[in-house]
């Protein structure tokens, strides 16, 4: 079979309806030892003809976490994914040095950090690459989207254009996908039970805090009542001191929960998975909810079992 002919098949198979949209590229990988045991991470490259600068976003969003500012590739410098410029200690305005061969480093200026979760990344337009590595890029690859995503559609498409005599191989990302499926699925369980102890031990604690505090002070609690507080007031009298320590308990436990949350997504995932380090308004509102309805339902307990106790003869009894 001719070239020709190998490219005309490829073409076909790129054009039949389940491929939605593709798009010419270079695909070039370079490495870096980076890390805490500076291991060799290996670096996807591509670079992206000028006139597909502005296509490439309906196939990889380039955008900003924090500000969530789209990025655009311009001959100021790449951009390159989150997680590498973590690894390698690097912000917008550095320069970041890759290897290309064993004996040859080459220096890129950093214009911009994506949000990117899975593997090591670096975009360029072509002028950039030509630039750095004084030649001109080839179109050697073909990113694809498939119009059904699942991930046996996937892996099924992969294996027709390997196939492909032109075909030397191909790059998809079902395989992370379940890597980062099987990590977070377990942390999630973990989680789970970590959040139903700490409910519970919160509600020991507080029981029993409650508890020993009315029993010490009994006389002092059946001295204001005789001497006219109405019942809430009684109850808020000891209870007080029970809302201002949760309270205190809440604020520090943000602090120590926020650091803990930035140890474990540093620590836990591996050198080339991210995971989302910013955290919403819902993570400190339920916890506080929680504590909250816990602090009311003891509260009410507290106030009922009051009620019920006879402050005369609390008065009598010999300490």
């Amino acid at each position: 079979m001719t070239i020709r002919e190998e490219k005309e098949n490829l073409q076909q198979l790129i054009n039949k309806n389940n491929v939605k949209e593709h798009l010419s590229i270079h695909y070039e990988t370079l490495s870096k030892d980076v890390g805490s045991h500076n291991d060799s991470q290996d670096i996807t490259t591509l670079v992206i003809q000028d006139k597909d600068k502005n296509t490439l976003q309906n196939f990889i969003k380039l955008d900003d976490r924090k500000t969530g500012q789209k990025l655009d590739l311009t001959d100021k410098g790449i951009i390159i994914s989150e997680k590498l410029a973590d690894l390698a200690g690097v912000s917008v305005g550095d320069y970041l040095t890759v290897q290309i061969s064993q004996d040859k480093d080459i220096k890129l200026k950093v214009a911009g950090i994506s949000e990117m979760y899975m593997g090591h990344f670096i975009f360029m337009n072509e002028t950039t690459y030509k630039n750095a590595f004084g030649e001109k890029a080839n179109q050697n690859a073909n990113i694809l989207t498939l119009k059904n995503h699942s991930d046996k559609n996937v892996e099924k498409t992969a294996s027709q254009f390997m196939k492909l005599d032109s075909v030397t191989g191909v790059v998809q990302n079902t395989s992370q996908k379940a890597q980062i499926k099987t990590i977070v699925n377990s942390l999630n369980r973990v989680m789970a039970v970590l959040i139903g102890v700490s409910i519970l031990l919160a509600l020991v604690v507080l029981f029993n805090l409650t508890n020993i505090n009315v029993a010490e002070r009994i006389r002092e609690l059946s001295t204001i009542k005789v001497l006219g507080f109405f019942n809430k007031e009684v109850t808020l009298y000891i209870y007080r001191e029970t809302i201002y320590l949760s309270l205190i308990g809440i604020l520090v436990g943000f602090g120590v929960g926020f650091g803990l949350h930035q140890y474990m997504v540093d620590v836990i995932p591996p050198e080339n998975i991210m995971f989302n380090p910013s955290l919403g308004w819902l993570i400190y509102a339920v916890p506080t909810l929680v504590v909250i309805v816990i602090l009311t339902g003891l509260g009410i307990f507290v106030n009922q079992h009051l009620k019920k106790v006879n402050m005369l003869e609390a008065l009598k009894s010999v300490e």
